[in-house]
């Protein structure tokens, strides 16, 4: 098994000193720190669109977040997936992703995700369409992702903006 980095294992080696020092560099150079942490989900299921390609990827952007198996499903009718855990049609993209009891629309950074785990006040989050640069889509991102949250087919507010 391969040796990852999480942030409590680097704080625990190094300290809290050195990552502010580390986030410091960073801030400056206009870059986001990245999130180093696994998200604490005891379930994780992707229902992906079969033969998409981008649905791969995020999957493989997902597993280094998880200490479980990510399971992979390619139902013949997605749009039935989408109805049953209530994704508006508005926020539609490509994969439903399906955290504990926590709904994940398209390719959500993982900053949102544990965000939206955290808080545990909404049912689902969604980054509507494909966009350029998002987890598991080439390209540069080139405005920021605005994630909203939903409940029952509704959408709710602009969730967080990354």
């Amino acid at each position: 098994m391969v040796s990852r980095w999480t942030r409590r294992r680097f704080l625990s080696t190094f300290g809290g000193t050195a990552i502010v020092g580390v986030t410091g560099c960073l801030e400056s150079e206009g870059e986001q720190p990245s999130f180093e942490d696994t998200l604490a989900v005891t379930t994780a299921t992707q229902f992906s669109s079969p033969g998409c390609s981008c649905c791969g990827e995020y999957a493989t952007y997902l597993r280094q977040y998880l200490d479980i198996e990510l399971g992979e499903r390619y139902p013949s009718d997605i749009e039935s997936i989408k109805q049953q855990y209530g994704v508006p049609d508005e926020l539609l993209s490509c994969h439903t992703l399906v955290l504990d009891d926590l709904v994940v629309e398209g390719h959500v950074p993982v900053e949102a995700i544990a965000t939206a785990l955290e808080q545990q006040s909404v049912s689902g989050i969604a980054l509507p369409g494909m966009p350029s640069g998002s987890p598991g889509m080439p390209g540069e991102q080139t405005e920021p992702f605005t994630i909203y949250s939903f409940e029952s087919g509704e959408i709710g507010d602009v969730f967080i903006e990354l």
